[in-house]
């Protein structure tokens, strides 16, 4: 365990009073030895040839709260976007799935727009979860964060870059460009992780949680010190009903 990652994953939780465990997420060129698999039943794969442990690679944000696992591309194969953000799938094979033509014919998301989508230019062999505070491996830290956080995260990063859909790009901006990203989150993983309606995410490099975690300090400490004068000046109008 490295007491860095602990140290981090503890700032980060109380600074952005987090009520999930930060996550840390590796890109491995091959399985790590000795890994621990994700372990779970495949369903029958879908018409177009889909299968997967799980309806979507964003489940495994859910997972890797409480325990650490491999993953390889078998595993996240139902959720085509999730796939081709990650690195697993093509852009042309990702087209012909139906779970992609679903969502073009829904006019959620039009064809011409996938392309502009970040993804992680070189395939790994495996991505690994597991709780940011007991890490061996990361390279992206995930959060999920209410609406409280994410204020204090932008006061800290002004540069932090607020996406949409599909919410898990912000992983491949934050392992394949170097960005602080966050989502506010996609109808396609909320509906497949359940994640909390009161939640959005956000994926930060692991070589900038450091220097975030000191950003963070002092944007808590000037909200606080703003909120104690907004309460003292609000008190004389309680005074008054």
């Amino acid at each position: 365990m490295s007491n860095r990652f602990r140290n981090q994953a503890e700032a980060l939780r109380s600074l952005l009073q987090l009520s999930a465990s930060p996550v840390a997420i590796a890109f491995h060129s091959v399985p790590p030895d000795e890994p621990d698999w994700f372990d779970g039943p495949v369903p029958p794969r879908a018409p177009d040839g889909r299968t997967g442990r799980v309806p979507a690679g964003c489940v495994f944000w859910m997972h890797g709260t409480d325990r650490r696992f491999v993953t390889v591309a078998e595993d996240h194969a139902n959720c085509s976007v999730g796939s081709y953000t990650h690195g697993f799938l093509s852009l042309a094979d990702a087209a012909t799935r139906g779970d992609v033509a679903a969502i073009v014919e829904a006019g959620w998301v039009a064809e011409e727009d996938f392309a502009a989508i970040p993804s992680v230019e070189s395939t790994p062999g495996a991505v690994s979860y597991e709780p940011l505070a007991g890490a061996q491996h990361c390279d992206v830290v995930l959060v999920r964060v209410h609406a409280a956080g994410l204020m204090t995260l932008l006061d800290a990063w002004p540069e932090l870059r607020i996406e949409g859909k599909p919410q898990c790009h912000i992983v491949a901006l934050a392992h394949q460009h170097g960005r602080v990203a966050a989502s506010v989150g996609c109808a396609l993983s909320r509906a497949r992780t359940g994640i909390p309606v009161t939640e959005a995410t956000a994926a930060i490099p692991v070589a900038l949680v450091d220097m975030l975690v000191e950003r963070l300090a002092r944007a808590a400490e000037a909200n606080a010190a703003v909120a104690r004068y907004a309460g003292a000046d609000a008190a004389r109008f309680a005074a008054m009903s």
